[in-house]
């Protein structure tokens, strides 16, 4: 019953078209999900080449969201392990400076929708200020300090920067993201899907 509803609610994301006066390039809702997912990422929006392809993280900040995870494209892509659900289901278009804001019309359609069927989610990772915004209470003003504070949150919410190429410089003066919270997020997903070690 719970995989049907969650099957029939998808088929509406996919059709959604609420926004669709802003967008630049059409409705292309990018969704991943299945009752069984035990990982959810929550991003902010698809970019062009997530666009094209209707992928999610199918781009440069994807291989090194995959590569902190230590995932394989086949297991980040298995919906009955991963769920993956853009802050903006569709990309919003560009601004000055790189993509637009996700569309504030769609978290609040689609989210709560979404996570009463799925009950198997220990973890979910909040990528990027926009999601912080929405799940974290008591958060820190700056993406830094509230990534600083991950241990509150976790393991239910572990706010994370994104692994946009932007932001290498960003990992270069914070190297505690990379030594400390991301081999406690491998660990704790590997063992969720089975993949640990020994």
């Amino acid at each position: 019953m719970a995989v049907q509803q969650l099957d029939n609610l998808l088929d509406q994301i996919r059709q959604c078209e609420i926004c669709k006066d802003h967008l630049p390039l059409g409705p292309r809702p990018v969704i991943q999900a299945a009752s069984t997912a035990k990982l959810m990422i929550v991003g902010q929006a698809p970019g062009t080449r997530v666009h094209e392809t209707g992928i999610p993280w199918n781009d440069p900040s994807g291989n090194r969201l995959r590569a902190w995870l230590e995932l394989d494209r086949d297991t980040f892509y298995d919906p009955a392990q991963i769920a993956i659900m853009p802050m903006g289901l569709c990309y919003p278009g560009r601004g000055k400076s790189g993509d637009l804001p996700p569309r504030p019309e769609c978290a609040p359609q689609w989210h709560p929708k979404v996570w009463p069927l799925l009950p198997n989610v220990g973890m979910t990772l909040l990528v990027g200020q926009y999601a912080q915004q929405r799940y974290l209470t008591n958060k820190p003003k700056t993406l830094t300090e509230t990534v600083k504070a991950w241990c509150q949150w976790a393991p239910r919410y572990i706010p994370m920067p994104h692994p946009s190429p932007r932001n290498t410089l960003w990992l270069k003066r914070n190297p505690w993201f990379e030594e400390e919270v991301v081999p406690y997020i491998r660990d704790y997903v590997h063992q969720q899907i089975g993949l640990a070690k020994g």
